[in-house]
């Protein structure tokens, strides 16, 4: 999974729980933005993102696995 497929992912998961998201391209280093998901937040990459960085990205917003 890439980060633009991430970003896409979260805001559907966001519209159907009833959640306030947005995405910040220009807060974060380099080629990563910032994803926020009610008061929680995460990086993400522009490019691919590994296994356990998406996990952890997963735990970083509160959401389920299974749910996402």
């Amino acid at each position: 999974m890439n980060g633009r497929e991430f970003v896409r992912r979260a805001r559907r998961y966001a519209r159907r729980n009833g959640l306030e998201w947005r995405f910040d391209p220009a807060q974060g280093k380099g080629s990563h933005g910032t994803f926020h998901l009610g008061n929680r937040r995460t990086g993400v990459q522009h490019g691919e993102i590994a296994q356990g960085t998406f996990y952890a990205m997963l735990r970083h917003l509160g959401i389920n696995p299974r749910e996402f």
